[in-house]
């Protein structure tokens, strides 16, 4: 019998559901037929249901955070159960232990973390049985049933599972020593707060942070355009002055004597340029252009989106949705004349029906085998929902990528540019715009949707060159230099795949083919949503904002490999290269080690010249975690320099040493000195009454208090 392990409860039922089955506790019973004559169980994880163990099970001592242990390099990494998903874990461990249980189905995603989950579960089991794969890019009942009967040998996706192991091992590395050597470098500088930082998620905050100064370093500055109404031949239109490449005036004196230049003067068409365009429809959806338009459109953020794209995976109505990849094979593009037809008789879409080309089999924009890895394009499958009842969501992804796939099976779209230039006085120049739709094309299908066009500029007026006529109004327009945008979330999982490179929107479907970006399709709306969880950035309106411990996180990192985000790209493709079984996962481990030494060294190293201390971090940030986190940033103004005292452990001490070297230690005569207490002395110059103090067989109660002459911490008895 074969014990078939997916990855999440819902999949398993998706597997079992083509067949006639009965569920039990944490697994299903499949009965005997004609793909599993003796039947088969499915049982599931519940996503990673194992976990890289934390430092102190290597070493007890590694639990206390201390520079001096850093870095953390374990010999060998080392997996447990996850604590709360420990209940499934045994029944997949009672049913692998089953003597009757004699192959093992890998059921996982088809992808590197799917790989992963699953091979860690049998592993950390310690059983041996011969394992198959099974690799299928859709949940339909088709799709299944043809996955089960054409199963993969796990030899053959094996890579992907050393990709995935390594890459989570170097995060794990990379994570554990940055976090720990921030974290304490910080803490000597009275921020108290815990620090994370991440292999790829340092890189994405390098760039939103820049994105930020960019902004707050900004000056605008005044300009002053000069526009102009013209009459000719009974039309009337506008135009903006420029010469040469200069649209605009650095003073309203210039506009205006310019202005007065062309005053009562004649115009004529000097000149008419026309340029044809043609474009072809946009290729079909990867995760990542998905997660853009989305929000783009309907201002959904990655993560949500993709949630909303894995529930339509799971119902069978969509393909798998972490994929790279904006092609097909020819097998997926001889279904689309089927699953088109269905399509056809939706409401939603029946407007585009008949289609203009009835198949692009060999069409390489869109089918090419050679540029499809682990899955092809995002696609409906034949399974067709009843679209009024899915969720909102759901239906504006579903329909984003039916229209996708419809735009593919439209003409081109012709459009003419022209640009009409008027001169005044035979010596100022003056530009008018304008567009004309030749042929539509696709863009009947996708232009209310995802089109990212500038709204159209008009077309020109029906003029001919040597034409002229009459100014009939001049006007000098004052505007301000704009500061850089921030950027939305979808413009940021395309900036994580093109590892920080800004690129116009004509320019993305060349570049992206192969990429060396900043995580995976699979992990950038996850990155987003950690830098979000831990106070990194904010998303207000669509718009992610830096907060002040992101910008102090990226200040300090300063020119570290950890802010790199080239460097990670690098790490992107070298982990790709073992996936693809180029590359030893061995070779990878060995520079993370060394790139875990690298980031402690320059940490230590930097923190020589930071300037900033807890007053860089904004207060109320502080102030929310000031007790939640570790009992507070400054405890209160330093009595020698008035800098914040901090608790540094074993004594209370000022934050600005060794330049100020007030200090005491929290033990007093064998008495505790708690936080509290600490603060009234910091604010008041002195303490309540504190009983308990020993000296010899002697007990005492005393208030501490400051003596300023003196320059030191003293006693002062009760005076009864």
């Amino acid at each position: 019998m074969k014990l078939i392990i997916a990855e999440k409860p819902d999949q398993g039922a998706k597997l079992a559901s083509p067949f006639k089955h009965k569920k039990q506790q944490g697994y299903i019973e499949i009965s005997p037929n004609d793909t599993f004559p003796k039947g088969a169980l499915v049982t599931w994880a519940v996503g990673h249901v194992c976990e890289l163990v934390p430092p102190e099970e290597y070493d007890p001592s590694l639990k206390k955070w201390s520079l001096d242990t850093l870095p953390i390099l374990p010999e060998k990494f080392r997996h447990r159960v996850s604590p709360s998903k420990a209940k499934q874990f045994q029944v997949i461990k009672s049913l692998l232990m089953r003597p009757d249980i004699k192959e093992i189905v890998h059921a996982g995603d088809a992808g590197r973390e799917g790989e992963y989950i699953v091979r860690i579960a049998v592993q950390l089991v310690g059983v041996n049985k011969p394992m198959k794969r099974l690799w299928i890019s859709s949940l339909t009942p088709k799709a299944v049933e043809q996955g089960f009967m054409n199963l993969k040998g796990e030899e053959d996706t094996r890579s992907l599972y050393y990709e995935a192991v390594s890459r989570s091992c170097a995060d794990w590395l990379v994570g554990m020593n940055g976090s720990r050597v921030y974290s304490l470098l910080f803490q000597r500088r009275g921020i108290r707060e815990v620090f994370s930082t991440g292999r790829v998620q340092s890189p994405t905050l390098a760039l939103i942070v820049a994105r930020e100064k960019e902004i707050q370093n900004f000056k605008p500055e005044p300009f002053w355009e000069l526009k102009a109404k013209f009459l000719i031949n009974d039309t009337v239109y506008e135009g903006t002055w420029f010469r040469e490449k200069q649209t605009r005036f650095a003073s309203r004196d210039e506009a205006e004597s310019v202005k007065r230049n062309c005053e009562n003067k004649l115009a004529s068409v000097n000149e008419i340029e026309r340029e044809r365009k043609e474009f072809q429809p946009p290729q079909l959806f990867n995760l990542s252009s998905l997660q853009a338009v989305a929000n783009q459109i309907y201002k959904y953020s990655p993560q949500n989106c993709l949630n909303a794209l894995q529930q339509l995976y799971l119902e069978g109505y969509i393909s798998y949705p972490r994929s790279d990849s904006a092609y097909v094979t020819p097998e997926e593009a001889r279904q689309f004349p089927e699953i088109l037809s269905k399509l056809s008789r939706q409401e939603s879409f029946k407007d585009f029906f008949p289609l203009p080309i009835q198949s692009i089999a060999n069409n390489k924009r869109f089918v090419n085998a050679a540029k499809v890895s682990d899955h092809y394009a995002i696609i409906p499958t034949e399974v067709i929902p009843q679209i009024g009842r899915l969720k909102p969501e759901e239906r504006n992804l579903y329909e984003l990528i039916v229209k996708r796939l419809i735009a593919a099976h439209y003409d081109k779209a012709i459009i003419d540019y022209s640009r009409l230039i008027t001169v005044v006085g035979d010596q100022e120049t003056f530009l008018t715009k304008g567009r004309l739709i030749v042929q539509e094309g696709w863009r009947k299908v996708l232009y209310d949707s995802d089109s990212q066009e500038e709204s159209e500029p008009d077309v020109l007026p029906p003029l001919e060159q040597g034409d002229s006529g009459t100014v009939e109004e001049l006007l000098v327009k004052e505007g301000k230099t704009q500061a850089p945008k921030r950027y939305t979330e979808g413009q940021l999982i395309t900036l994580m795949k093109t590892a920080g490179k800004h690129l116009e929107d004509a320019e993305l479907e060349k570049i992206l083919e192969k990429t060396e970006g900043l995580g995976t399709e699979a992990t950038r709306a996850g990155i987003i949503s950690v830098l979000k969880d831990r106070k990194y950035i904010e998303v207000k309106k669509n718009m992610v904002y830096a907060t002040s411990k992101g910008i102090i996180l990226i200040d300090a990192l300063g020119d570290s490999i950890l802010a790199s985000a080239e460097m990670t790209a690098k790490w992107e493709q070298r982990l790709h290269d073992v996936g693809q079984g180029n590359a030893s996962p061995q070779s990878f481990m060995e520079q993370a080690k060394r790139l875990s030494q690298k980031i402690v060294d320059d940490a230590i190293r930097n923190s020589m010249t930071w300037t900033f201390t807890a007053k860089s971090m904004d207060s109320k940030e502080q102030t929310e975690k000031a007790d939640k986190v570790s009992g507070g940033l400054g405890l209160g103004p330093c009595p020698k320099c008035k800098e914040d005292v901090i608790d540094k452990g074993a004594a209370y001490s000022c934050s600005a040493r060794p330049r100020c070297d007030f200090s005491f230690s929290k033990k007093v005569l064998g008495k505790i000195i708690t936080e509290t207490q600490i603060k009234r002395f910091l604010g008041k110059g002195r303490t309540n009454l504190i009983k308990g103090f020993k000296k010899g067989d002697k007990t005492f109660e005393a208030a501490l208090v400051w003596k300023k002459e003196e320059g030191r911490v003293g006693f002062e008895f009760n005076p009864k």
